[in-house]
């Protein structure tokens, strides 16, 4: 356990060792060394910038990613289940799936406004994707023994959907919520630099604007941090959710 720790640590400690060493032997006043950025870091965002910028980047963050989440599911169940529905909407779905969602901040501007309703849609438009064409393939690949079996013991309506359909696809779900997560944090930023008056994107951006770039260094190291620890508790509820179908694989592998 030690050891594995050891592992953990020990590339994050090489790199700022390295990071730390160019800053003093180039002395650039855009690379300030490690020790200056974490008292930066400890001085900028443990005030009032907490409350004011880092907590509503994080809740449109989770908004916009739960609703990105239940659309993506709820459309990914619906087109996995009729094959004819998804072949006349497949067109259109690469279509939009193919614009790059920071592109749609000016036109959502026009039509939403400047507001937290604009943020939460680029938001959706990014990360609902992954989740929807995954749920989409993970619905499509249910057995077709496991669909005799309950429709020959009379499981049908809801519970069909959560006993079969959701429990075989949500390996598949899981794994485009991951990627929608990672995408919802890079259109968080996105949407906060475009057109905010706080927020994390727009705070950093307003620091480069400054030269404060010890501040700007920090304001990324807390996105490196946040992301970081997400994925740290998206991968604990992906365990309890899929404990049944890692225990599948364990017995499958003999352990």
């Amino acid at each position: 356990m030690a050891l594995r720790a050891l592992h953990i640590l020990l590339l994050p400690l090489v790199l700022v060792g390295v990071w730390w060493g160019a800053s003093v032997a180039t002395g650039l006043y855009y690379l300030p060394d490690p020790g200056e950025i974490a008292a930066t870091f400890v001085e900028v965002w443990g005030s009032e910038r907490l409350a004011a910028d880092v907590l509503p980047s994080v809740g449109r963050l989770l908004g916009g990613f739960t609703l990105g989440t239940v659309l993506g599911v709820a459309l990914g169940i619906v087109l996995g289940l009729s094959a004819r529905l998804r072949a006349v909407l497949e067109p259109v779905l690469e279509f939009f799936r193919a614009i790059p969602p920071p592109v749609l901040v000016p036109l959502l501007m026009l039509f939403v406004g400047v507001n937290t309703t604009m943020k939460l849609a680029v938001i959706v438009s990014g990360c609902i994707w992954p989740i929807l064409l995954n749920t989409i393939e993970g619905v499509r690949a249910v057995d077709p023994v496991l669909i005799d079996t309950c429709r020959c013991y009379g499981i049908r309506g809801r519970r069909w959907l959560t006993t079969l359909v959701l429990r075989s696809a949500s390996p598949q779900i899981m794994a485009g919520m991951r990627q929608g997560l990672s995408i919802a944090i890079i259109l968080m930023v996105i949407s906060e630099m475009f057109a905010s008056s706080s927020g994390l994107g727009y705070t950093i951006i307003q620091f480069q604007r400054s030269f404060a770039i010890a501040e700007m260094w920090s304001g990324i190291l807390l996105l490196g941090l946040l992301g970081f620890g997400l994925s740290v508790l998206f991968g604990v509820a992906e365990r309890r959710v899929l404990y049944w179908y890692n225990g599948v694989r364990a017995a499958a592998r003999g352990e």
